[in-house]
């Protein structure tokens, strides 16, 4: 397999994560957040969307604090990332950071390579019924396929430095991208204390596939009320509301 066929196995991995399709699926249906189109339609508007409704381990949930258990002794999460460049992508349900080198974390002794991240507003999880303005999700994935996120919350307050340069190049229109020529590390992004909610759970978004890892940090971030609205121009409501646990237990992790 050559090097530029890998690189371009994973920009089409890359991009039906983040719940969006190459140009070549023009035909591909359209989904949204309201509407015909909306979260609860989602699974009429194509068989490959079936899991969104028949799915068991559905995201996101909401987090009850006071039936979180206690995981197994096991090391901390581990972020090992690194600063590269970026490119901010408008793709018609978010805006994402696409990143070349990022870095990876390790989980359960499985390591999970940064691919990107992107945001919904409100928070699509919720901590004892409350959402937040924002929430950042960082997709991570491993050699063998698999899927795991980390959830960052923000909340209104001081602007959030590392995401300035985001906030500054939003692209306005579908399909645009921009360089962040600065690039960007993401370890900045996260607060000191890493500790985190973990449940098995699923994307967000079409096709809703399960045997996702979610880790949802306890501590949330800040972001300015300008930087909000800068996005909220964008997209006033992006977000999947919350799903049933159907039996899912939730562990606090560090």
């Amino acid at each position: 397999m050559t090097s530029t066929f890998k690189a371009s196995v994973l920009a089409v991995a890359t991009l039906a994560i983040a719940g969006f399709a190459p140009a070549h699926a023009a035909e591909a249906p359209h989904w949204d957040y309201e509407g015909h189109g909306g979260a609860a339609h989602w699974a009429e508007l194509d068989p490959a969307f079936k899991t969104c409704s028949l799915g068991k381990h559905q995201s996101p949930i909401d987090i009850d604090t006071q039936k979180v258990g206690k995981a197994p002794s096991a090391p901390p999460l581990a972020v090992n990332y690194t600063g590269g460049p970026a490119t901010v992508v408008n793709n018609g349900h978010t805006i994402q950071v696409n990143l070349a080198s990022p870095g990876t974390i390790t989980l359960g002794g499985v390591e999970y390579k940064l691919l990107q991240f992107h945001f919904h507003t409100p928070s699509e999880e919720k901590i004892d019924g409350r959402d937040y303005p924002l929430v950042a999700h960082l997709v991570h994935k491993s050699a063998q396929g698999q899927l795991a996120v980390i959830a960052l919350l923000f909340e209104l307050g001081k602007e959030n430095t590392t995401l300035k340069p985001v906030f500054d190049l939003l692209p306005p229109n579908e399909g645009a991208s921009v360089p962040l020529d600065a690039g960007i590390n993401p370890v900045n992004l996260l607060p000191a204390d890493r500790s985190h909610y973990s449940f098995a759970g699923s994307l967000t978004t079409p096709p809703c596939s399960e045997e996702v890892r979610w880790q949802v940090l306890k501590t949330p971030v800040e972001f300015s009320p300008a930087q909000f609205a800068s996005f909220k121009k964008l997209y006033a409501m992006n977000a999947r509301p919350v799903q049933p646990l159907n039996g899912r237990k939730v562990v606090a992790g560090r």
